[in-house]
């Protein structure tokens, strides 16, 4: 590259050049000189432009001078971008906020070689170059420039087509949400602070203490006399507040508004979308409007990606039958099937399941209705009823994309678990969901659609029963006091655990906690906080296939065999989490549906101390 020009002082260069050979002086008799025209304004004006331009030229070649020695001393490659042809493909790999703040920008990018140049090196912009080269996988090599070169490099921005976010309805930022989720702690301070604010804060005030309490849904209910603000919360719905009648025809309007609805509207449903934009994170709220007596019902979902962030390994599945399932998602093809009403957790445990088996050799296609989160490296596709595409015929193109891992978000009819079935016996690993109450009644729900024995046998892999319920609050749980019913039936559940499960439980050494009344600061006064998933488990085995095929398709004839061969049911599941102290008992039996013994009155049994005395 060529150097600047160099010169010992400005004022050297600034001199007028000095002639290669000067000639002595010699006496020439003098003419008559011709009338000098006079000097005018306009050449003045010319001479000052040219003499600010050399000035410019040379404080440019001296910057230039000073960020080269400076790149020497460094180490480092240097570069002028002064005339540099930067590419805009170049360019946009870094955003312009990125670049001005950190002083950098791409300046060149030829196949998987990137050139980046700054003007100061820092542990800073070194990290962001390693995370431009892991997601670009490609290669960069980084200058040192002026700050001129960058400046000019900048200005390039500007030429570049600006590409707008599409978004559904409107953004509300994050630090609009922090300014009052710092200020609420439990609903009464909610109630309080929401009378004093306008409607749009209304609104950010509501979403910001919903996520601070960690809920999953808010609702927004007209009724005659108020207006009721409801979240749910570990699958409860509580009363947050209540605002006045008035504040109404304002709340709803400012909802559509930001949903992107039509607000005139209020005589049909509508569904609409609210997106938030957080430091780490994007969420997503899905809002719908359901007209009722004295106006209209808002629930908003909150899809937030770390709520199906679990892994595999942390679902809360134990002993044989993890074992037993990770074999079965091991092998190539078959289906796996989970089982469980609305609000189970069935979507978490696929999209877990989903994780575990992805990777760069395996094409993962889903077909949901809808699509609530985003999934990395997997290909998801929506259902949509108005235009004729719904899980049959979404199935059927799916088996045509090559696909290794098929995920049916739900198997309602015939043709739809016919497809299914012959996907899974001709190579490819289905998994998908049905409704019933436990995992035995996986099989006579299929029979009961359609599904031929013979089919149905080879290709089920496994089906997983499953319910949740509500982790006991780690800062205030308390040991429980049981009544002698309640103590007799946790026993006698956990008695009857089939030896083949190679579980064993001490009877007389089981301890139990409960939920704190009231609560504490760190669960929102619940006593909970956060939910475990319970699970029953069972494989098709030899004499499960048998049974099908031999025409034994009771839930009950499928659960007696599958107990017999070491499943553990979903309350034997829970109970043993509640021994661990993860649950209680009363939300165990609750969510498994287990009849209650009723052996009362009889005095409550108070927990044991590590003494054997009564606490």
């Amino acid at each position: 590259m060529a150097k600047p020009a160099s010169a010992s002082s400005i004022e050297e260069l600034l001199s007028p050049a000095k002639p290669a050979v000067s000639a002595p002086a010699t006496a020439t008799p003098a003419k008559s000189a011709a009338p000098q025209k006079p000097v005018t304004a306009k050449k003045i004006t010319s001479a000052t432009d040219k003499l600010s331009e050399k000035m410019t030229e040379i404080q440019w070649q001296e910057k230039e001078k000073l960020a080269q020695q400076h790149a020497t001393d460094l180490g480092m490659n240097y570069i002028s971008l002064r005339a540099f042809p930067i590419a805009p493909e170049a360019l946009s790999l870094i955003l312009r906020k990125e670049a001005e703040t950190r002083r950098l920008v791409a300046f060149l990018k030829v196949g998987n070689e990137i050139r980046v140049a700054l003007t100061e090196p820092s542990e800073d912009a070194t990290k962001f170059i390693k995370e431009l080269e892991d997601r670009e996988h490609a290669h960069v090599e980084v200058y040192l420039v002026s700050d001129d070169s960058i400046e000019r490099a900048l200005k390039l921005y500007d030429t570049l087509p600006e590409v707008k976010e599409v978004i559904y309805g409107y953004r509300i930022e994050e630090k609009d949400l922090e300014r009052y989720a710092e200020e609420i702690s439990d609903f009464r301070q909610l109630q309080e602070r929401i009378g004093k604010v306008s409607t749009t804060d209304i609104i950010t005030l509501m979403i910001g203490a919903s996520l601070k309490s960690n809920a999953s849904d808010i609702h927004v209910e007209a009724e005659e006399e108020d207006v009721k603000i409801r979240y749910r919360m570990d699958g409860i719905l509580h009363d947050a507040a209540t605002l006045p009648r008035e504040t109404w025809k304002q709340i709803i309007s400012r909802l559509k508004l930001l949903a992107g609805v039509k607000i005139n509207v209020d005589d049909v449903p509508q569904d609409g979308r609210i997106t938030i934009y957080l430091t780490n994170e994007k969420l997503d709220i899905r809002v719908s409007f359901l007209p009722t007596s004295f106006g209209e019902s808002v629930v908003m979902r909150l899809l937030r990606p770390k709520s199906i962030a679990l892994e595999f390994d942390n679902l809360g599945i134990r002993g044989l039958a993890l074992t037993r399932l990770q074999a079965e998602i091991e092998k190539p093809n078959g289906m796996i099937i989970t089982t469980g009403p609305t609000g189970s957790g069935k979507t978490t445990t696929l999209y877990a399941i989903l994780k575990k088996l992805n990777s760069p050799e395996e094409k993962i296609i889903t077909l949901e209705d809808p699509v609530e989160y985003k999934l990395k490296g997997i290909n998801q596709s929506q259902i949509q009823h108005d235009k004729g595409y719904d899980f049959a015929k979404g199935l059927r193109a799916i088996l045509r994309q090559d696909p290794d891992v098929v995920m049916v978000g739900e198997i309602r009819d015939l043709e739809t678990a016919d497809i299914a079935i012959q996907a899974a016996l001709t190579g490819h690993l289905v998994v998908s969901t049905i409704h019933t109450n436990s995992a035995a009644g996986a099989i006579p729900r299929f029979l009961s659609m359609g599904v031929k024995p013979f089919l149905l046998a080879p290709a089920l892999n496994a089906v997983i029963g499953q319910r949740l319920v509500r982790r006991l609050c780690e800062k205030c749980k308390v040991p429980a006091v049981l009544s002698p019913s309640s103590l007799a039936q946790a026993k006698q559940i956990l008695g009857s655990i089939s030896p083949a499960s190679n579980i064993k439980v001490d009877i007389g050494a089981l301890k139990f906690m409960d939920a704190k009344k009231g609560g504490c600061e760190f669960c929102h006064g619940q006593g909970y906080k956060g939910r475990v998933g319970i699970y029953e488990i069972f494989n098709m085995t030899k004499t499960v296939e048998e049974a099908i095929l031999g025409g034994a398709i009771s839930e009950y004839q499928i659960q007696e065999i599958a107990l017999k061969e070491g499943m553990i049911t979903m309350a034997q599941d829970g109970l043993l989490k509640a021994a661990d102290g993860l649950t209680s008992i009363e939300e165990v039996l609750a969510a498994s549906n287990v009849d209650t013994f009723v052996t009362e009155p009889e005095a409550p049994v108070a927990p044991k101390t590590e003494e054997g005395k009564t606490a």
